[in-house]
C-alpha cells in the first residue's frame, strides 16, 4: 500500500465503519486517478450488516484527493511555504432504495439532520435530495429510492500531515454517526421490494 496522507485517510475511514460494524459492499469499491486533471478518487458503500447485495439502506462514500492539495502537501513535506492546508473532499449519500412507491422525502428530511457530525473542525452540510425510479429494459418499474446527499471537506491539520495515527481521532466519529443514520432511515415505515425481485 502507498504511504500516503490520503491511502491514511482511508484506513482511518474503513476502520471507524468496522468499528460500527458496517458492512462494505466490496464490489462497489472503486479507487482512480483522473490521468487528465490528476484528481484522486476513492467511492465505496456501506450498508448495515445482514442486508446483503441489495440493501435497503445504504451510505455510498466519495473521498477526492485534488491535484491541488497533492501539490500543497508535497510543499509541507519538502519543507516549503503552501497558499492553503490540503483538505480532502468528502461526499455522503444516503440511499433508501428497493421501495414499492415513489416515497416521500418529508420523513427521510426529519430523519436526517442538516449536518454531520464534525470531521476535523467541521461537518459536513446536508446538500440535495434526489428520488429514482428505476425502470427494465422493458420499462416495467423496479423500484423507487430516495437519496439525500452530504457535502463538506475535510482540512488536513499539520498535526495529522505529521502523524498519520492522528486521522483515526479527527475521522473516529463518523462510523457511529452514519451506522445511527442508516438505522433510523431503515425505521422509515415505507413498502419495501423483497430482496432479489425483479
Amino acid at each position: 500500500m502507498l504511504d500516503h496522507v490520503f491511502t491514511d485517510a482511508i484506513g482511518a475511514i474503513r476502520d471507524t465503519f468496522e468499528t460500527a460494524l458496517l458492512e462494505r459492499q466490496a464490489f462497489e469499491e472503486r479507487f482512480q486517478v483522473d490521468v487528465l486533471l490528476g484528481d484522486t478518487t476513492w467511492e465505496t458503500t456501506y450498508s448495515l450488516p445482514g442486508e446483503g447485495d441489495e440493501p435497503h439502506v445504504q451510505v455510498d462514500i466519495t473521498m477526492i484527493w485534488p491535484t491541488w492539495a497533492q501539490t500543497a502537501y508535497r510543499s509541507w513535506y519538502l519543507g516549503e511555504d503552501a497558499d492553503e492546508a490540503p483538505r480532502i473532499a468528502i461526499r455522503l449519500a444516503f440511499r433508501l432504495q428497493r421501495l414499492v412507491e415513489r416515497p416521500d422525502p418529508t420523513p427521510v428530511l426529519a430523519t436526517l439532520p442538516q449536518s454531520s457530525v464534525d470531521i476535523g473542525v467541521e461537518p459536513l452540510l446536508r446538500h440535495h435530495t434526489r428520488i429514482e425510479l428505476e425502470l427494465d429494459a422493458e420499462q416495467i418499474e423496479q423500484g423507487w429510492s430516495i437519496e439525500t446527499s452530504y457535502i463538506g471537506e475535510y482540512e488536513l491539520p499539520e498535526t495529522v500531515l505529521a502523524d498519520g495515527s492522528e486521522l483515526d481521532e479527527q475521522l473516529g466519529g463518523l462510523g457511529s454517526w452514519i451506522s445511527s443514520m442508516l438505522v433510523r432511515l431503515g425505521d422509515i415505515k415505507v413498502d419495501r421490494l423483497p430482496p432479489g425481485d425483479d
